[in-house]
């Protein structure tokens, strides 16, 4: 079975070819890794070769291209990572968006619009190409903003197309080592958009244990979600928030974090990427594979102890458990889901698919983040309980957003992109969208792209 990545340069792929080649039965081959960028494929490249002769299985063959068509070309899943405009492009949404006073972040508010106008139409070439050269193929979208662009490439590759995310699942280890069960035996009632979703319930046996979980100050604490949004709120809300809700129940504390920063999250990246992206050797010898992973596994683990600083700084939610910092997230995510479809060992995992009628309040073919059984036919939602009314309200919102932007994008539409930046609650104004519009196109040329082609 082959398996192509797409941003093959990109600095998870190491994290996905050690879990393929310590797994025994979904039987990935060959790994074909396409990226723009040589010297990326060939950084990550090293790091690989160390993986590969240290993991207890046996490792995927490795292939690198920069020909699109070629990747895909005769294989099974897809996995997509691209980064259209790279890290230079997420601190100009960053700061774009801080400049105005508003929050500047990646994925939430007036960066996650910036980067899904700029992402969608690359991310449609990359479907239309999928369809045109492997239409059986599955594609598992990694892509930010991961609800939007699998909404975007859906209209054209139809339920093939499958967002992940690792948000969720963090979440469910996290309230399963305080609540003391095993993960795999609780039944997750998770439902709203990517990055925009909440827990209403965790049973086993048919017994609701988030009632008394939320009651207990101290076990909340106890978990990254309780620390950061307060047991307080938490019972208030009777539920508990995905973490990027943090940018939106707590903004200007957000707003505060990050212009008090003395770099943005994106910043702090493309440091650290300068540092493990390196130029090959002058005498044109290969990287040594042991040091490209030590680097690789360093620099990986600072990112990690820094995911959402500011918000635990703010919050003071203190650090990172260990058992957060080690990875298994978006790749094991993404494994689960190939080896339920791939080996028909069916498996229950949170994806952003169409709607179908699982959330009441939003169309069938809107793409919602929910809990999914999954087996050789790919993806089902399954039902879960009704979101509260203000749950409702930013969902509906924010899902106006989003298609607001993706129509923006394939109409060129500056007008339609002021608008999905004026009506995000996080923005919340004309003239602000106005100036943060016209700061990114004047600074991104892949942005500039879009409208001006």
């Amino acid at each position: 079975m082959r398996l192509t990545i797409l941003g093959g340069g990109g600095f998870r792929v190491p994290l996905i070819y050690r879990a393929l080649g310590e797994d025994d039965e979904l039987g990935v081959s060959e790994l074909v890794l396409y990226d723009v960028d040589v010297r990326r494929l060939d950084s990550v490249h090293a790091v690989l070769k160390h993986i590969a002769a240290g993991v207890t299985g046996r490792a995927p063959a490795v292939r690198l291209t920069t020909d699109l068509r070629d990747a895909l070309t005769g294989t099974d899943f897809v996995f997509s990572a691209i980064r259209v405009g790279g890290l230079a492009g997420r601190v100009c949404d960053e700061r774009a968006a801080m400049s105005e006073g508003v929050l500047g972040q990646e994925t939430t508010g007036a960066g996650g619009i910036c980067f899904g106008l700029r992402t969608i139409p690359e991310a449609q070439r990359v479907a239309s190409a999928i369809r045109d050269v492997a239409p059986e193929s599955w594609l598992i979208n990694f892509t930010n903003p991961a609800g939007m662009v699998t909404e975007a490439m859906s209209a054209i590759l139809g339920d093939r197309v499958v967002g992940i995310c690792d948000s969720p699942v963090g979440l469910f280890r996290r309230v399963s080592r305080v609540l003391g069960i095993d993960v795999d035996r609780a039944e997750f009632d998770y439902a709203g958009l990517n990055h925009l979703g909440w827990l209403n319930g965790v049973r086993v046996d048919g017994q609701d244990l988030l009632p008394a979980l939320l009651a207990d100050s101290e076990r909340l604490r106890q978990i990254e979600e309780g620390r950061l949004f307060g047991p307080q709120w938490l019972r208030a809300l009777g539920s508990i928030p995905n973490e990027y809700l943090w940018y939106w129940y707590f903004r200007s504390d957000a707003v505060a974090a990050e212009q008090s920063a003395a770099e943005t999250r994106g910043e702090f990246l493309l440091r650290e990427q300068r540092a493990f992206y390196t130029d090959p050797p002058a005498d044109d010898r290969e990287v040594d594979p042991a040091v490209a992973y030590a680097r690789w596994d360093e620099i990986r683990r600072q990112r990690e102890e820094s995911y959402m600083a500011e918000g635990r700084r703010a919050s003071g939610a203190g650090e990172r458990s260990d058992a957060d910092l080690e990875g298994g997230g978006y790749d094991q995510v993404a494994l689960a889901l190939m080896r339920a479809v791939a080996r028909d060992r069916p498996a229950t995992l949170v994806l952003n698919v169409r709607n179908r009628g699982i959330l009441p309040f939003l169309d069938d073919d809107a793409v919602v983040e929910v809990p999914c059984r999954v087996d050789a036919e790919g993806p089902r939602p399954l039902g879960v309980g009704p979101l509260d009314p203000h749950a409702r309200g930013l969902v509906t919102t924010v899902k106006d957003v989003e298609r607001t932007t993706i129509e923006a994008a394939n109409r060129a539409s500056r007008e339609l992109a002021v608008r999905a930046l004026a009506v995000h609650p996080l923005v919340g104004s004309v003239s602000v969208a106005r100036r943060i519009l016209e700061s990114q196109t004047a600074r991104l040329p892949e942005l500039r792209r879009v409208f001006d082609g």
